[in-house]
This record gives C-alpha cells, structure tokens and sequence, in this order.
C-alpha cells in the first residue's frame, strides 16, 4: 500500500513534536527548584569581605573555603559545628560556623594550617587561632 506523502509528512511532523516537547519538558522537570542546591552542604557567597565557599567533601562532609584557603570543619557531640578558628561556639550548620569564623578573622587572612585538622599553631607568629595579621 502507498502512502500518500500529505500523510507521511504529517506523521513525522507530529513525531519531531512530540519527541521536542517530551526532551524539553524532562530537562524542565528534573531541574532543581530555584534556590534549592541538591548539595546539602552547598553555598557560595559573600561574606564580610571574604568570599566563603562550601560543598560536600569525601564521604558527604561538608568541606568550606574562606577565600580559596580551606576551613577545617569539626562535627560536635551536639550535632553542630566548630572550626580551629572559634573552638568556644556550636553552630548549627557548615555555613553558620564558616560564618563565626569569617567573624573572629576580621580583615585578616585565613591561616593555610586553619585546614589541616590538628595544626592549630602557625610557625610563621600567626595566631593560634588561624589568624593572619
């Protein structure tokens, strides 16, 4: 049976439609709502004159950045957490305790041993709390 091309073109029309509309709208639906990170751990801003950073880490741990120098996060008995910079306060989240550490740091610069769980000195004559002069 031949089939007349009127009726060939309008299948293929109807099925590049069809394919279009169903890639759009499974590109719309599994994008994440606006302003929810699929990363728990995540965020990105400004903060006091210091960009601070933050994501998941191996294992899910939250990792942060205070201008590009890491920031050891500490998890706490309570459920909270404290960093090598301000050890006297529980934060509920990563970015409330990067935030308290941005806050004892003033303008100074994030000490490189502020990262490394443990090394809570600097041999330079910084701080021993992770502060920069």
């Amino acid at each position: 049976m031949i089939v007349p091309r009127r009726v060939a073109l309008r299948s293929l029309f109807a099925l590049a439609v069809t394919a279009f509309t169903g890639g759009a709208l499974g590109r719309i639906a599994s994008r994440p709502e606006p302003g929810v990170s699929p990363d728990p751990h995540a965020f990105d801003e400004m903060y006091r004159g210091h960009r601070i950073l933050g994501l998941s880490g191996p294992g899910g741990r939250p990792t942060a950045f205070v201008d590009g120098r890491p920031l050891h996060l500490m998890r706490c008995a309570d459920g909270g957490y404290v960093t090598p910079i301000d050890h006297y306060e529980s934060c509920p989240t990563p970015l409330a305790a990067t935030r308290a550490a941005v806050d004892e740091l003033g303008a100074a610069l994030l000490s490189p041993l502020a990262g490394a769980h443990g090394a809570h000195t600097d041999p330079t004559g910084g701080s021993p709390r992770g502060v920069h002069a």
